[in-house]
């Protein structure tokens, strides 16, 4: 797997990523990519947009950065297929880049939210899920102020009837309530694809959920069904 984790004016999470996806790639780190660079390694297979807070996070979360250099590339790669995950504020950027349908609002709390949630895994038909179980329940940290991710009802069915959603807020037995959405997010979607599932956006963080020293491993089946799709 060859990996490139793109670097915004601040982003935060870009050292947890390379990490994560270092332990499941043979030792082998990701490449550093900074926001004002016009091209991408040819030979990536893998694109990163980590979390943070880019740009400060000033007119809309990821608007700016949406709009950096890089995108017009990032955007290029993903149109022909290359994989790319979006976390956190990476989801943002996604949205605001037209990666991925909808918007990430501001918490329905109105506050910042930093804990551990249990997630339910929606679909395991993707490369990014295909260790996981259909409806297993895993626990992974978020840290976010706008996370309430906002879609049209009608979008959201057709995301539902396309097998989209990757990942739903749940208690830990994966029941799916709305005492389990911890910020107002439509349907407690967490997760989506792109049509072609190649572009997976959530706002948790499963590159902090890949070492028992630190919290748990229940993040380390996404990357290791990354690592083994682009082997």
């Amino acid at each position: 797997m060859k990996a490139a984790i793109v670097t915004f004016p601040g982003s935060n999470r870009e050292r947890d990523m390379r990490m994560a996806l270092t332990k499941v790639n043979n030792g082998k780190p990701p490449v550093d990519v900074w926001h004002g660079d016009s091209e991408l390694p040819k030979d990536i297979d893998l694109i990163v947009l980590p979390g943070g807070f880019s740009y400060g996070d000033y007119l809309r979360c990821g608007a700016m950065a949406a709009n950096s250099p890089i995108m017009q590339e990032v955007k290029k790669r993903a149109e022909a297929g290359t994989r790319v995950l979006a976390v956190c504020n990476g989801f943002q950027i996604a949205c605001e880049a037209g990666l991925l349908p909808g918007a990430l609002m501001t918490n329905a709390s109105l506050q910042f939210i930093c804990r551990e949630v249990n997630l339910r895994v929606e679909t395991t038909a993707s490369q990014f899920t295909q260790k996981y179980r259909k409806g297993q329940t895993i626990r992974v940290p978020v840290a976010h102020h706008d996370g309430n991710y906002t879609l049209d009802a009608d979008s959201v069915k057709r995301l539902e009837d396309a097998d989209l959603v990757a990942f739903r807020y749940a208690d830990s037995l994966g029941n799916v309530a709305a005492s389990t959405n911890l910020n107002g997010s439509v349907s407690n979607i967490a997760g989506i694809y792109n049509a072609k599932k190649t572009v997976l956006g959530l706002m948790p963080h499963p590159e902090n959920a890949t070492d028992p020293v630190c919290g748990g491993t229940d993040g380390l089946g996404l990357f290791e069904s990354i690592a083994e799709s682009l082997s």
